[in-house]
């Protein structure tokens, strides 16, 4: 049975998670985030994920990561920001969007209801890693 989520951290960076707390690998950063425009089902209502994902199901942008922030006192979640500026993926109905780390594996998924982009407005995204 699937995940009712729209949001998860992948298995791949869980596997990397348990592998760096042993000490057999050094966690690699997360360094881009992608958008895309298939995140949603035929009534247009966001995918379930599942954690499964190795990418989105149509990429239509990857950019490096603007800034990141702790979105929490208690510093177990972490915001990463970038954006889409004016006239990136013009007529486009965002509804999936993802975090990469440096190796260039998928490390958390979401998706979302369809996000129209504009040519003269720009779009900032949040993405929160909750831990």
């Amino acid at each position: 049975m699937a995940d009712t989520t729209n949001g998860v951290i992948t298995v791949t960076s869980r596997k990397k998670f348990c592998k760096a707390h042993a000490g057999d690998m050094t966690l690699p950063v997360i360094t881009h985030m992608a958008w895309g425009d298939e995140g949603v089902d035929e009534n247009g209502q966001p995918k379930a994920t599942t954690g499964n994902e190795i990418g989105l199901y149509s990429e239509l942008l990857k950019k490096p990561i603007e800034a990141h922030s702790y979105a929490n006192e208690e510093e177990t979640t972490c915001r990463y920001t970038a954006t889409l500026e004016k006239g990136e993926l013009t007529g486009k109905e965002i509804s999936e969007m993802g975090l990469f780390d440096s190796d260039g594996d998928l490390v958390a998924y979401r998706t979302f209801m369809r996000k129209g982009k504009d040519a003269d407005i720009p779009q900032i995204y949040d993405m929160d890693e909750i831990f």
